[in-house]
């Protein structure tokens, strides 16, 4: 199976709604992408099998305590549609999303997600250097990754997402 990552393009918005409904179930995370698709600092990608788009990846700016300093994004969603997980697409975005974000000049990146998934790409737990999450999440599902080898990831504190995921997570 050859797997192609490349990124977003205007004519993917519908195949990409539909890879996170039948990913995640519901509409929810769909909608949110679609919220978020084209925000300043963002970075969409896809997964292409036999010319078929079958999974996603995004990521968009954070701050931590509204404070300037490096460069933060979340990744989030990540979702593949569910006959082609577990075959390697999954890692395939996320590597490739976080060399992406190393060359957008991100700093670090934050993920909110299975704590056995994301170690395996170097994400630790983020209350270990003093992030926080704003939303109610389990301390070992709130992971950071430094994109920068040999520094913090990024300074203390908490972390705020888009407007975009609160009303997401309110909804």
């Amino acid at each position: 199976m050859t797997i192609a990552i490349r990124r977003e393009q205007a004519g993917d918005a519908d195949a990409v709604r539909q890879v996170n409904e039948r990913a995640f179930g519901t509409p929810a995370e769909a909608n949110l992408v679609d919220a978020l698709r084209g925000t300043d600092g963002s970075l969409s990608l896809v997964a292409i099998v036999d010319d078929r788009l079958v999974g996603h990846i995004m990521f968009t700016p954070v701050t931590v305590d509204d404070a300037a300093g490096p460069r933060v994004a979340a990744l989030a969603p990540l979702s593949v549609v569910p006959e082609r997980q577990r075959t390697g697409i999954g890692t395939h975005l996320v590597r490739a999303g976080l060399a992406a974000c190393r060359d957008a000049g991100y700093a670090a990146i934050v993920v909110v997600g299975h704590p056995e998934y994301y170690p395996r790409f170097g994400f630790t737990p983020a209350h270990a250097v003093g992030l926080r999450c704003e939303f109610a999440v389990p301390p070992d599902a709130f992971m950071v990754i430094s994109l920068l080898p040999g520094t913090p990831p990024c300074p203390s504190g908490m972390v705020r997402y888009r407007p975009e995921f609160t009303a997401a997570v309110d909804g």
